[in-house]
Parts: structure tokens; sequence; C-alpha cells
């Protein structure tokens, strides 16, 4: 096996390593064995030898005063015994070497000085005898040289022995270097030649596996790696290729599927009545339909997209955003032969980060039948409003008259019709007159008075217009302004937005019980907008129907008070989208409701 291959690959220097291993140990061991032992005796008898010199020399300055008494002999004694301990040391030391004639010569030199000595000592000293002979002097010196002498032969020997010893250590050191040098550089060359040895071994099938995985990343799946062994790297081979097996398939099937899909995307294309763009993310075109290819033909695309698609797509470009409109204002018309066609556009944005596409796809929802169809139910309602207001106001006007003339003939149940009648007369003309204006307001028919109004004083004069009924039905109003909103204003048709207000403040004290609070805020909201909220205590409106409030003629299930036709909030959230901001509420059942829209500054 692989491992096997490189244990036997690498045992030569393996064995190269053990056997300097074992030299080296070799040689600590031989100088921290003898040649360490001969270095420390050698300095050890230096230092004895230059112990006994002082040992002698004290013996001889003790022996010089001319009176001697008991303390010169114990220092005397004391000297002798010292010299005496060292020389033993020495004399066992050197037991059957040749520094044995040394320490005895040393010896015998040590006997004459000591009986030197006991003789001045027996005799006093020089004032007992008189003045010292020269003769005694000449012995005692003589016999000083002596031991100093024999002391110098001895210490001679050693140093000579030492210096032997140095050599010896100084030789060793030398061979073993010549030793490592040799060993170093034979491993050198060792390790040079395995390394290439082992390279060449092991190099070559990992260069053709490294070349076969560069292909296959490449897309050459038909790549295969030669198996050159049965080891690890024979059976890395295999495992290659059968990957590489088993990618050739999945990428065949995958490619038989895109195909598949490609025609069938192709076919659901061709087939669609709409036109359909596919641009890059520099918009330029990549798909087109027949139904886009027609429509491309036209004078509205002859430099490009005309501007009312221009732009959306170049916000959805830059944003990677969705655009994608729900009302026909937002509607574009492109004449196709010697008709009009209605088209509502939807901006899809698109990245893939496989094929590193990014663009956009535009769809051109024909919506000509339907707009068609708006135009009309939004004229007819207008017509029939309009209709039906004239004659409806003289019947108001009648009534008004029956019932302020004093009629003494009409009878309570009478009476009563007549109001009814009244009531419901005022009750269509309300209504009436709110199909009128929303249809106005839908038709763009009635235009924006803007003005620069001061928040705060907006809000003071509606909460001002609001306090009676909410007084009457025994509720509180609270307004509530940001700080930052005191002194700032707001541009806008001051009528239409009172309308909005009012509207939203009649629903909440409908449905607040007696007691309760309406709060009214205003706050900024982020890129220059104001949020304006209209805040109830009422039962809430079930989730169900929170995203249907707006509709025409739309009423909440299970509400308790039913009065009105529906219409308050549908005109409230034309004026705010007039305006060019957002309305939407927010409810929890049991808690309150709020209503709230935003406006631009």
């Amino acid at each position: 096996m692989l491992r096997t291959r490189l244990y036997l690959g690498l045992l030569p220097l393996l064995l190269l390593i053990i056997a300097t291993g074992g030299y080296a140990i070799y040689i600590g061991r031989n100088l921290a064995g003898s040649l360490s032992c001969d270095l420390v005796n050698n300095y050890r008898a230096i230092l004895a030898c230059q112990q006994m010199r002082s040992s002698a020399t004290l013996m001889n300055v003790v022996l010089s005063p001319p009176q001697l008494g008991d303390s010169e002999r114990r220092a005397f004694e004391d000297s002798r015994a010292a010299f005496q301990r060292e020389l033993m040391a020495q004399s066992a030391a050197s037991a059957g070497s040749p520094r044995a004639n040394l320490v005895e010569a040393l010896d015998e030199a040590f006997v004459d000085l000591v009986q030197e000595g006991e003789r001045q000592l027996a005799s006093g000293g020089a004032g007992r005898l008189g003045a010292e002979s020269l003769e005694a002097m000449s012995r005692r010196t003589a016999a000083l040289a002596g031991v100093y002498e024999a002391i110098d032969n001895l210490t001679k020997r050693d140093f000579a022995a030492a210096q032997q010893t140095a050599a010896r250590v100084e030789q060793l050191a030398a061979s073993t270097e010549r030793v490592m040098f040799i060993t170093i550089g034979g491993g050198f060359v060792l390790s040079l030649m395995l390394a290439w040895r082992l390279g060449a071994w092991l190099l070559k099938p990992i260069r053709l596996f490294t070349a076969s995985a560069v292909a296959l990343g490449e897309g050459d799946l038909d790549r295969e790696v030669p198996e050159l062994s049965r080891d690890e790297l024979g059976q890395l081979a295999r495992a290659f290729n059968t990957m590489a097996g088993k990618l050739r398939a999945y990428r065949d099937a995958t490619l038989a599927r895109v195909l598949r899909v490609q025609r069938t995307m192709e076919a659901t294309l061709t087939s669609a009545p709409d036109p359909v763009f596919v641009v890059g993310r520099d918009g330029r075109h990549e798909v087109r339909n027949p139904a886009a290819e027609l429509l491309a033909r036209g004078p509205e695309f002859a430099g490009g997209f005309p501007p009312s698609l221009q732009e959306p797509l170049a916000e959805v470009l830059r944003t990677g955003e969705h655009y994608a409109p729900t009302d026909y204002q937002r509607a574009v018309t492109f004449r196709i032969g010697r008709e009009d066609h209605h088209y509502l556009p939807r901006i899809l944005a698109i990245g893939d980060k496989l094929t590193e596409f990014s663009g956009a796809a535009i769809i051109l929802q024909d919506v000509t039948k339907f707009r068609l169809m708006d135009d009309a139910k939004t004229n007819l309602v207008g017509t029939v409003s309009h209709e039906l207001k004239t004659p409806l106001t003289s019947l108001r006007m009648a009534l008004y008259l029956l019932l302020e003339q004093n009629l003494s003939t009409l009878s309570q149940q009478q009476r009563e019709l007549l109001e009814d009648a009244r009531d419901d007369a005022d009750r269509l003309l309300r209504i009436l007159e709110s199909l009128l204006d929303l249809t106005r307001l839908e038709s763009g028919a009635s235009s924006l008075e803007r003005s620069a109004v001061s928040i705060a004083a907006l809000m003071r004069q509606i909460a001002g217009e609001a306090h009676p009924f909410i007084d009457a039905a025994g509720q509180r109003l609270a307004v509530v302004i940001a700080p930052e909103l005191n002194g700032a204003t707001i541009n806008v048709d001051e009528t239409r937005i009172r309308h909005v207000f009012i509207n939203l403040l009649t629903n909440a004290s409908k449905y607040t019980d007696e007691g309760g609070f309406i709060t009214l805020h205003a706050l900024p909201e982020d890129g220059g907008f104001v949020r304006f909220s209209v805040r109830d205590q009422g039962p809430g409106i079930p989730s169900e129907s929170i995203g249907r409030v707006f509709d025409r003629f739309y009423r909440a299930p299970n509400q308790a008070k039913r009065s009105g036709a529906g219409l308050g909030l549908a005109i409230a959230r034309e004026i705010v989208v007039a305006h060019g901001g957002s309305i939407a509420c927010t409810s929890v059942e049991g808690r309150g409701t709020e209503f709230y829209f935003v406006l631009p500054r």
C-alpha cells in the first residue's frame, strides 16, 4: 500500500539518523565518562598541590619566631595535619599509577621538613639556643625546598596529564565534527535522492490527476485518470473516473431536460398573446416573443423603449425590485395598425447566479377591453348619477316645502312618512354626490388646488370641526403632533384633505363607545413624508376584511352600525393617491382600529 511504500522509501534516511544518533550517544558518554573523570582528577590534584604548598609554607612561617611556645606548636601541628590529609588523598588516588613515585618523593621530602621542625620546636626556638645556627636554618630551608621541588614535579606531571586529556578531547571533537559533516552531507545527498525518487513516484499520478481535474472543471468530462497502481492513488483514480462517468450521465440527462424546458419556454412565449421582452442589464434585447416583435415594429419603439417603459425599466435594473402597477392609470397606449391598444406593464427583475444573467422581463398585459369597460362603467355611473341628481333634487325640495307648510290636514302618520321620504332623499343625494365625486377623481377631471398649509394649523382646524359630533357622542378627542412638525408645512389641497380627515373621524366616532378616546396623530416619516392617523377604541375590523375596506360599497360583516353607503373610504383613498401618498389601516378585534395615510411634504 501507499503507506508501506512511503516507509520503505524513507528507511535509508531513518537508518542514517539512527546511526548518527548512536554515534552521538557514544561520544557523549565518552566525554561524560573517562575523559571527564581525568580532567576532574587532574584539576583536583593541582588544587591539592597548591594546598600542600600553602601548608608547608605555614609550617616554615611558624618556625620563624625566636621564641616558640605552645601556640606555635599547635599551628605547626595543624599545618602538618592539613598537609598529611592532602598527601594521603593523593597517595590513595595515585596508587598503581606512574604518579605514585612522585607522591612518594613528596612524602620523603615532607618527612625531612617535619623532622627539622620538631627538632627546632624541641629546642624552644632561637631564644633558648641563642643565635640560630646557620646550619639549622640551612637544613630547614633545604627541607622546605625539597618539599617545594617535589610539589612542583607533581604539579608539572598533573598539568601534563591535563594537557594530554585536553588534547584527547580536542582530537575526539575534531573526529566527531568530521563524522557529523560527513553524515550531514550524506543525509543531504540521500534526502535529495529520496525526494527525487518519491517525487517521481508520487507526483506523476498527482500531475495526471490534476490535469484531469482541470479538464473536468473546463467541461471535458471524457478525460480519465490512468490507473498506475493498486494503492490509495490507484483507488483515488478509480473513484475519480467513476465520478466523471456519473457527471457525464448527469450532463446528458440535464442537457436533455434543459433542451426540453427551452423548447417548452419557446413554445409558451410564442403562444403568449401578450408582448414579452427580456432585456439584459445593459438594456439590450435578449428574447422577444412574436407579439413583442409585432409591437417593436411600431414607431414608438424606433429608438428603443418609449419613456413610459424606459423609466420604470431603469429603476428596476438599478434597485432589483419588481414594478407591478395594478391601476389602469399606469397603463400605456401603443398603436398597432389602425387601433390603439392599452397595456398594463409589469417589469420583473431577473437574476441567475448559475448563468450570471442579470436583467429584467417586461410583460405588457393587454387591458384594452378592461380599460374600455372601466371607462364605460365610470361614464355610466357619472351619467346616471348626474341624470338622477336633478329629479332627486326637485323631489327633495318638494318634500321640504311640504314639511315647512303648516298643513293641518296631514295626520301624524302622513307627516312621519313625509319626513322619512325627506331623509331618504337626503341620503340618496349624498350617495349621488359621493359617486359623482369618485367618478371625477378616477377620471382625473377633478384637479387638485394645492397650497402650502401649516400642519399644526390644519390639525387644530380639523379638531375644531370634529369636536361637535365627537362631544355629542360623549367621546373625547386627543391631538398629538410631533415637535418637529410644529412649524412645518405641507403642500396639499386643503379642502380634499379635510374631507379625508372628517370621513375617518366620523367613522371612528361611529364605532367608539360613549366615554371612549379618539386620537389624531401627525408624525414625521423617512424620505420627506408625513404620517397622519386616526385611532379609535371601537370593536375593530376582522382580519379578513382589512384588505377590502377601501373597496366601493364594501361593508365589514358583523358591524352593529351600518349607516352610510360604503363610499367614504374609497373616496378618501382616491384623494390620498391623487396627492402622491398611500392609505392603509391596522386593526385588532376588541382593541380598536387605526387608519393612517402618508403624504409627501
